[in-house]
């Protein structure tokens, strides 16, 4: 197999430690990655920017082209972003969820030079702004609070707004101020408790932290849930999701850490991502990404039918447990597919690694029969 290309600088012993000084090349612990034909974008998070390379890159350390965020490829610290996570190009439009700035930017057209000024905002009033909410003690349909990742799915662009532990959904990309349309997780847009204040269900979340979907479907990472929800329809209000994958049920959140996982079971999964019928989870704290080659979209306890990152379904160790190699995870805390390719943000690794799926899944273990969720 030709083994996947890894994007951040090498460091000695096989570790991949970041080095102080931000460089052309360097990632510290990027939590976002985008890829289509023509641009490779990732958010270089703990570097506070956007690093842009033009075209698939073909080989290791391949230099970035472009900076969003900082003046330079050397300089580093928050600035225009702190902590940025999703990344997305739509319809010649780059958009970055700034999470700790409380609010998603949007440039209208790809930058072309360094540190390229957005467009406009959408959860803050202007981009001067940079308050939790707006500053305001509760949420509203126009506010944001940590919102780490966003998509599209059924015409509608979805918000997971992990710190209001709810998702917005509007009908296309929203201008400056305008108002989400649709609801999922609250029962308004005037409130953001963990689970709607009460024990976990089919329409609460803890932690929504990705969004993935198509013209028929919807999914979200529901991160803190140790789970994923679906829908097979696209929501026009606050509902019931059909699916459930990590858990046995509708109504359980449990967390089995440090003990094996199987082909089922989840821990923290952090991003997801959907490339016609195949379905990818990044299983964050299982140090692992799950495949499932049909998507299941109603029902619960689903076992992948693939793995990559660990040998089998039952080992969750970081890297392993071995030295960093191009096939070991450490807290994949992105994904992204396209054109049977994947991409992963290995935060934990501080790099980006480019796998070939096809092959990559010729080699990867397959699910045995065995029972779903134990």
């Amino acid at each position: 197999m030709t083994r996947p290309i890894w994007l951040g600088a090498y460091s000695p012993g096989r570790l991949a430690l970041p080095d102080a000084q931000p460089t052309p090349s360097q990632l510290y612990a990027p939590r976002g990655v985008y890829f289509d034909d023509e641009w490779l974008v990732v958010a270089d998070s703990g570097n506070h920017r956007i690093m842009l390379w033009s075209g698939l890159p073909q080989k290791d350390g391949q230099t970035a082209d472009l900076v969003l965020g900082q003046p330079d490829f050397m300089s580093e610290g928050p600035k225009l972003l702190h902590l940025p996570t999703g990344v997305l190009v739509h319809e010649g439009r780059l958009i970055v969820a700034d999470a700790w700035h409380h609010r998603l930017l949007v440039w209208n057209r790809m930058p072309q030079h360094n540190d390229a000024a957005p467009d406009y905002a959408i959860g803050q009033t202007d981009l001067a702004s940079l308050e939790p909410n707006r500053g305001q003690p509760s949420p509203s349909l126009d506010s944001l609070y940590w919102p780490y990742g966003f998509g599209f799915a059924g015409g509608w662009f979805w918000v997971a707004d992990t710190g209001n532990r709810r998702v917005l959904g509007w009908p296309g990309l929203p201008g400056p101020n305008q108002p989400a349309q649709v609801v999922l997780g609250q029962q308004d847009g005037e409130h953001g408790e963990e689970n709607r204040g009460a024990p976990v269900g089919a329409a609460s979340f803890r932690w929504p932290h990705a969004i993935a979907g198509d013209e028929n479907y919807l999914y979200v990472a529901d991160a803190g849930n140790h789970r994923v929800l679906g829908w097979n329809f696209i929501p026009g209000g606050d509902s019931d999701a059909s699916l459930v994958l990590g858990q046995n049920d509708f109504v359980t959140a449990s967390e089995f850490p440090y003990v094996p996982q199987g082909p089922s079971r989840m821990r923290f999964p952090y991003s997801l991502a959907l490339e016609g019928s195949r379905l990818a989870v990044a299983d964050t704290a299982n140090n692992r990404i799950l495949l499932w080659d049909d998507a299941p979209s109603t029902g619960s306890g689903y076992a992948a039918d693939h793995v990559l990152g660990q040998d089998h379904f039952n080992e969750h160790g970081e890297n392993r447990w071995k030295a960093v190699t191009h096939e070991t995870l450490c807290w994949p805390y992105g994904i992204w597919m396209h054109a049977n390719r994947l991409a992963v943000a290995d935060s934990g690794n501080n790099r980006v690694t480019l796998w070939n799926l096809e092959e990559a899944l010729q080699a990867a273990p397959e699910q045995a029969a065995q029972p779903a969720v134990a």
